[in-house]
């Protein structure tokens, strides 16, 4: 990637921060120059002189930009540790905001029953990442996990499966001995086994194979599995929850398969 690409992209990222285009612009190009005036800054960045001043006001208010009232004025940015220091307390507390917002709108339909069939889809992997995260973090009894790509067992999620409750049982499956062995090492509490669900593996040699990312089972009750797209590399799951709902159902028999028999999640406690 070329300095011009890393700017831009630079630029879009801040602007899905909330900064507008000639703000980003700004900041941007003053990570690229010790310190810039007006005239120089909008050498830099094609921003129009007249908006330099507009833009530099909001990012001072922000804390993102020092000013030094000479003549002409001259502008530095805030160092990088800085400067993403101040972005991410700012995200974070429009996401606390938002969340607050959201928790106190009123329902419309409170009297409505949670159906016992569920089948509901995600897509993207850090929506179902953050759902398998949830599911392992509410589990009480038992966590059965299969990891069908190894860049999907993250550091959050390996926390999660390190804090289940102790005496709740969990189980993780791998495709190969060597991931295998390195989830042992990362969950030590963890029985671990090479899965026996061979349709796993995709096969490098089909173009347009579709590869299992996760299966996951919590309390025999609650079920997620995604795949991996080969195109987009885009992450799509189903999700179920209900003791007959026959997804669940299908899944405890399937993930079975690799397990020994006293930790079988299809027969123990049916």
């Amino acid at each position: 990637m070329t300095t011009n690409e890393n700017a831009e992209e630079a630029v879009d990222v801040l602007q899905e921060l909330g900064l507008k285009e000639y703000e980003a612009k700004c900041f941007v190009g003053l990570t690229r120059i010790p310190t810039g005036t007006a005239k120089k800054l909008s050498e830099v960045t094609d921003v129009p002189r007249t908006r330099i001043y507009d833009a530099i006001r909001v990012l001072e208010a922000q804390g993102l930009v020092e000013v030094q009232h000479s003549s002409p004025q001259q502008f530095r940015a805030v160092p990088l540790s800085e400067a993403t220091e101040t972005l991410r307390d700012q995200y974070e507390s429009r996401v606390e905001q938002l969340r607050d917002a959201l928790e106190a709108v009123e329902s419309v339909d409170s009297e409505t029953e949670p159906s016992v069939q569920e089948v509901w889809t995600l897509t993207g992997q850090t929506a179902i990442a953050n759902r398998a995260n949830q599911l392992v973090a509410d589990a009480d009894r038992e966590v059965v996990l299969v990891v069908g790509d190894d860049s999907l067992l993250t550091d959050e999620l390996v926390a999660q499966l390190n804090a289940i409750p102790e005496g709740a049982d969990l189980a993780i499956g791998a495709v190969s001995a060597s991931a295998q062995a390195e989830i042992q090492a990362a969950v030590p509490d963890a029985t671990t086994f090479i899965s026996g669900l061979e349709w796993l593996r995709s096969d490098p040699d089909a173009e347009h194979d579709v590869a299992i990312g996760r299966l996951l089972l919590v309390d025999r009750s609650a079920f997620l599995v995604s795949s991996i797209m080969p195109d987009t590399h885009t992450e799509q799951a189903i999700f179920g929850t209900g003791v007959g709902n026959g997804l669940v159902v299908l899944a405890r028999r399937l993930m079975a398969q690799g397990l020994v028999p006293s930790r079988d999640p299809g027969q123990v406690g049916e």
